[in-house]
Parts: structure tokens; C-alpha cells; sequence
């Protein structure tokens, strides 16, 4: 098959204008009126018009600043987005390095935290694009040939020899294999060129390149596509993942087995498959150093160990600061984050907006229970972490290959955060201050509901019907009006600070939050786009938990169930109103020493606005995202390979990876 695989011709660059001047100014975004009714904005013809523009003519680079949705604002950016023509304040990101080094987990995990941010951001992933070709290349695409190259890497007994089948195989990955290497460059700038025309042409703001580009002419390849297309003015941001930890490394290479170009392969054949592709980038791959430095505007960032330690160098813009604060807050420790609102308060029972309201008498036990539960969880995160750890210790023992883990894990620390309000500080009345950290936060508390403060919605309807229905016509752009009157945009600004601190830190973490801040806060962990925040129910009584991983994130709802005081895993439901299955009573009423599953946590993602948890089943095909969420993987979620399913199911916990992290 090698000697009929003809390699297609690379992408031809983008078309110049002609000649005649060194410079042409090639705007590819038009202002945002016609050109007719700006006289005073002029700007540069676009190249496709056809025109050479004297250098005497070329007019000056528009000045980069920052653009923040809902807190600036301009006459051709009301509602603080970067204005298409704007391209200098644009930013594409190319990822670094080599298979399974964190790039996509990176990639994630950043692009939610700019979209939640409203900096549209996609991701564009170069494997995409190979998987998607009429060439269908990829494992998945075909049976992996039992050749002795991979059974002697797999440790099986050898057949006769047979050539290797480069078309679904490592060996498509060889760098000494020409026909494949002008595939693999050919969609790769197929790919850039679909990111930049998303940049240039259309609505987004970040553009993130999902690829290995490992080699110094590959990246010089990519900047100076990027400038050709966009005149020198979007800026390009390089971000290279190294890994040195082995232990996170081949956590990595065996997750890879759970992908889409392994999909239905043999697990030993398939991980041999995969180490032998890493070793083919390993040949030629080029870290980037001194050399790149001296290109000209060239910035990246290095990541050692997804975030453990983090080298920036020559970062511009306003939107590459953001990412590189970002990225200098990641970590991978073993922690839980929970999220619920205030027990009910005595306005809630009125339904008036805002206030400050003490707890209803419902509040108050809520409240009570909520510090037990708490204490409870506590305990049980801390039983199941050391029995992972013993698990480990034991297979490290009988493994061939032994890995001595680290230690026995420290047990994080306990932070209780709640609003400046009563109702949110009452809650965490019960809490024992010398076991927990309990801190008032002003970025906790509740949207601001200016002149609207402590009316009903019916009484804002009736007296201010022009606002109520601007409300209803953006929800989240709706800045209410007077003193303190607020958006759900300033919101997500406001709790900036706390969703940062939550990622750098090591710790277990409380917030006890209102309406709108659970569910911007919320919208982050879940990746909700901008019109689906507004709708996504949280109501009183309700508590969320989520634990980041290495590989995904554990999700469960629990809700509080009154008359036994206690709160349950909502399962096998479609509505958090829907009684609980399967949850064991309180501590105090528990007859037997077998930890319950109340405290193991699993895959529970609300669906839109009403449906919370699918079914807790190892074999459940994946919940679809929720409504309004943005999907950054083309493949949806992922499962771990039963190996590792295996030996966390032994540790008691089920997994799940979500397609959101």
C-alpha cells in the first residue's frame, strides 16, 4: 500500500496581491458599519479586492488593548467584545509537544476558562482533521496488523514477517516517511487555515491549534502562516507541554487507549501501537529554546508537568497575560469542590430579589445538616484517598515493572467560603471553626438588583415593564438599573479571583453562594455557553460536588431531603425533584461498617435546566453535554480502559471522565 500512496500536495499559501509595493495592507474583518457611515475610521481594502496600496497609503496598526465583555466598552465594541476588525487583539495559541503529554487536557481546560470569560475561544485539533479525511487514517480505521514489530513490543510470540500497513499504524508516523509526513503537514495547515478563518472572518477571539508541532520548521512554518493571512497582526502564542513525571506520563500514554484512534483495538497491541508513534515524534522532536528566541514577536510559554512549573517568555497582548495567569494556577491534587446555595431565607419565601435576610427556620436546619454532611464526606474522601494508596502500594509490590508511590498523600486542608450577606454566613454557622477554614468573601455575594432590591419579579413587571422585558431579551448582558445594580457578566468578573484561587489550590473548598453565583459558577465547571447560564436550575437545598483529576472530573448532585435530615445522591433521575435510589441513611442510623456509596462520587451532569444525573452504570453510554454547552472534543467523552476502571473500581471509586475538562 506504501507504494500507491501518492502524497497530496500541501495547502497552496494564501493568495497576495500583487507585487508592485513591498507592502500591502490586507484587513480580512470589516469594521463593524459599512464603510460608507465611518468616514472617519477609514481602513485598508482587503487583498481579494484586488487593489495595490502605495506604502505612502498604508494605513497605521489600530492600537491592542483590552476588551472585557460587560465591563468595556467602545463605538464599534458596545458590549466589550473584541470588534472583528480588531485583528491585532486577536490571539491564536499553538500547542507543543509530544503524545500524551497534557496537550488536549490543557487545551480544555483553558479554552473553558476564556469562554467562560466570553472570550469566544474554539479549539481545532490537527487529529480531528486526519480522523475526518477521505483517507480515514487512524487505528480505529482498521484492524492494527499483528506485526512483529508491535507483538515484540507487546510481548507475544512473533509470526512470520509482514510489512507494516502505514496507513492506521505507528509507522504513519515515521519521520523518514515522506508520503506520510506531506499528509500529516497537508492537514495541518488545513486545519491553522480553518482556525484563522474562524479568527479572521468570523466571531471568535482565541483560536487554539491542537497538534504536536515538534519541529522548529513546523512552527516556523505556522507563525509565518499566520502572519501571511492576517498582515502581521494576529499575535501567536506558542504553548509547549513537557512531561517529566513517569508516574503522570503513563497515566497519559494508557488513557490514550480510551480515544478514538483506538477505538474497538486489542488494549496490549494498541498501547504498543501508541509508545512506538511516541518514539517516531520522539526522533525529531525540538524543544523550543535560544533559537526561536531570536525570531522576531515569537512568544511562548513552556508547561513542565501540566503547570508544576512554568516558563514564559516575550508574552504581549491582553489576551495571552490572561492565559499565562491561567496557566500559572493549574495543579493536579486530589481535592473535592462543592458548590450550594444558602438555606432558604426569610425573603425567599416572599420571593423578593436580593435584601439581606436572615434563614427561615428551614434555613437554619438545612444549615445544621449541611455541617454534618460535610464532617461526613470529610472523612470518607479521606478513607477512600488511603485506600487507593494501599491499592498502589500493592501493585507496585507484584507489578513487574514496580513504581513506588510517592507517600501516603497528605489530607487537604477544609476552606468553608460564603457571602458578605446573612443568609450565606448563617449557613456556615455550624461548622467548626478550628477544623475549618471559614472565610467571607465579597465576590460570593449575590447579583446586585439596584432600584429592583427587594421586589418580587410580578412587582418589577408591573412598575418597570420596559426592564423586565429587557431582562428577559439578555438575561445576561441585563444590567439592572440604580446603585449596585449589577449583570451576569459582572458577575463572571467579579468571581474571576475565586474560580483562579479554586484551581490553584490544594484543598477541599465549601462556597456557599446564591442563585446567580452558583450558576456562574457552576457554568464554568460545566462549560456552559453564554444563553445557557441564565437557565440552568439551581435550586435551594441542592449541593454539587466535583473532583478534578489528571483525566476528567468526578461530577454528583446530592439533594437535601427534609424529613430525614440528610442529603442523597440524586441517580437514575430526571429531575432533582425525584426521590433518590440507592443511598444508605445517616451515621448515626447506619447498621453496618461498610462505606456507603452515598460518599463515593460519580458522573452526575445536569443536562439542561431540570435534568440532572444519569444512571451510575460502568456501562452507560455518555450524557450528552448540557444544553448551551460547548463542546471542545469532537469525540465526546471518553472512558478509561478497563485495566484502569479496574483498579479504581477495587479502591471504591467508579470513574467517569467527562468531555468538559
Amino acid at each position: 500500500m506504501n507504494s500507491q500512496l501518492n502524497p497530496l500536495p500541501l495547502l497552496p499559501p494564501s493568495r497576495s496581491v500583487s507585487q508592485s509595493y513591498p507592502t500591502v495592507v490586507r484587513r480580512t474583518a470589516l469594521t463593524d458599519t459599512p464603510l460608507t457611515s465611518t468616514p472617519s475610521s477609514p481602513r485598508g481594502l482587503q487583498a481579494n479586492d484586488g487593489y495595490n496600496i502605495p506604502p505612502s497609503l498604508e494605513l497605521p496598526r489600530r492600537a491592542t488593548t483590552l476588551d472585557v465583555p460587560g465591563l468595556t466598552s467602545s463605538r464599534v465594541s458596545p458590549d466589550g467584545t473584541i470588534a472583528a476588525r480588531d485583528v491585532g487583539s486577536k490571539l491564536v495559541i499553538v500547542m507543543v509537544g509530544l503524545p500524551a503529554r497534557g496537550k488536549s487536557y490543557i487545551t480544555k481546560k483553558l479554552a473553558r476558562y476564556m469562554n467562560w470569560l466570553q472570550h469566544e475561544t474554539k479549539i481545532f485539533n490537527v487529529g480531528n482533521t486526519r480522523r475526518q479525511s477521505k483517507h480515514h487514517v487512524g487505528p480505529a480505521s482498521h484492524p492494527l496488523p499483528d506485526s512483529p514489530v508491535l507483538e515484540a513490543a507487546a510481548g507475544l510470540k512473533s509470526p512470520p514477517p509482514v510489512e507494516l500497513d502505514t496507513s492506521h499504524a505507528a509507522n504513519f508516523f515515521a519521520p523518514d516517511n515522506p508520503q506520510t509526513a506531506a499528509l500529516r503537514e497537508s492537514w495541518a495547515l488545513q486545519t491553522l487555515d480553518e482556525l484563522l478563518d474562524w479568527v479572521l472572518h468570523g466571531n471568535g477571539s482565541i483560536g487554539i491549534l491542537d497538534a504536536t508541532n515538534s519541529t522548529v520548521k513546523r512552527r516556523r512554518t505556522v507563525l509565518n502562516r499566520v502572519k501571511d493571512r492576517s498582515n502581521g497582526e494576529l499575535k501567536v502564542l506558542f504553548l509547549e507541554s513537557v512531561c517529566d513525571d513517569k508516574e503522570l506520563l503513563e497515566q497519559n500514554i494508557r488513557l490514550k487507549l480510551s480515544g478514538p484512534d483506538y477505538k474497538g483495538q486489542d488494549p496490549e497491541i494498541a498501547l504498543a501501537d501508541f509508545r512506538m508513534r511516541v518514539k517516531n515524534y520522539e526522533k525529531t522532536y525540538e524543544t523550543i529554546g535560544d533559537e526561536e528566541e531570536k525570531f522576531e514577536g515569537f512568544q511562548y510559554v513552556k508547561m513542565i508537568d501540566v503547570g508544576r512549573k512554568v516558563v514564559a517568555y516575550n508574552t504581549q497582548g491582553f489576551l495571552a497575560g490572561q492565559a499565562v495567569f491561567f496557566l500559572l494556577n493549574f495543579n493536579l491534587a486530589e481535592r473535592q469542590i462543592w458548590i450550594t446555595r444558602h438555606g432558604e431565607s426569610e425573603d425567599n419565601i416572599l420571593g423578593k430579589l436580593g435584601g439581606d435576610a436572615s434563614l427561615s427556620p428551614k434555613g437554619v436546619k438545612y444549615a445544621k445538616a449541611l455541617a454534618r454532611f460535610m464532617d461526613n464526606q470529610r472523612s470518607e474522601f479521606r478513607r477512600r484517598q488511603l485506600e487507593r494508596f494501599s491499592l498502589q502500594s500493592t501493585v507496585s509490590r507484584i507489578s513487574s515493572q514496580p513504581t513506588t508511590p510517592k507517600g501516603e498523600p497528605v489530607e487537604p486542608h477544609f476552606c468553608v467560603w460564603t457571602s458578605m450577606l446573612k443568609r450565606s454566613i448563617e449557613t456556615a454557622k455550624w461548622f467548626d471553626e478550628d477544623t475549618y477554614d471559614i472565610k467571607q468573601m465579597r465576590m460570593l455575594n449575590e447579583l446586585g438588583s439596584g432600584i429592583c432590591d427587594g421586589m418580587t419579579y410580578e412587582e418589577i413587571r408591573q412598575k418597570f415593564p420596559k426592564e423586565y422585558e429587557a431582562r428577559v431579551n439578555d438575561k445576561i448582558g441585563y444590567r439592572y438599573p440604580g446603585v449596585g445594580g449589577e449583570s451576569y457578566l459582572d458577575v463572571i468578573n467579579r468571581l474571576r479571583p475565586v474560580i483562579v484561587e479554586v484551581e490553584r489550590m490544594q484543598d477541599h473548598v465549601l462556597l456557599i453562594g446564591h442563585r446567580v453565583v452558583a450558576r456562574v459558577l457552576l457554568a464554568y465547571f460545566m462549560n456552559l455557553g453564554r444563553q445557557a447560564i441564565g437557565d440552568l436550575d439551581v435550586p435551594l437545598n441542592t449541593l454539587w460536588v466535583l473532583e478534578p483529576k489528571p483525566y476528567g472530573v468526578y461530577w454528583a448532585v446530592y439533594q437535601y431531603d427534609e424529613n430525614k435530615d440528610w442529603f442523597y445522591k440524586i441517580e437514575n433521575s430526571n429531575s432533582l425533584n425525584s426521590t433518590p435510589a440507592n443511598n444508605t441513611p445517616p451515621p448515626e442510623q447506619t447498621t453496618s461498617s461498610t462505606p456507603s456509596d452515598v460518599a463515593s462520587p460519580e458522573a452526575a451532569l445536569p443536562l439542561d435546566a431540570k435534568d440532572t444525573c444519569p444512571p451510575s452504570t460502568a456501562n452507560m453510554p455518555p450524557p450528552p453535554l448540557p444544553q448551551g454547552s460547548r463542546s471542545t472534543n469532537a469525540t465526546g467523552p471518553s472512558r478509561l480502559s478497563n485495566e484502569t476502571r479496574s483498579a479504581e473500581s477495587a479502591a471504591g471509586v467508579d470513574i467517569y471522565i467527562s468531555s468538559l475538562q
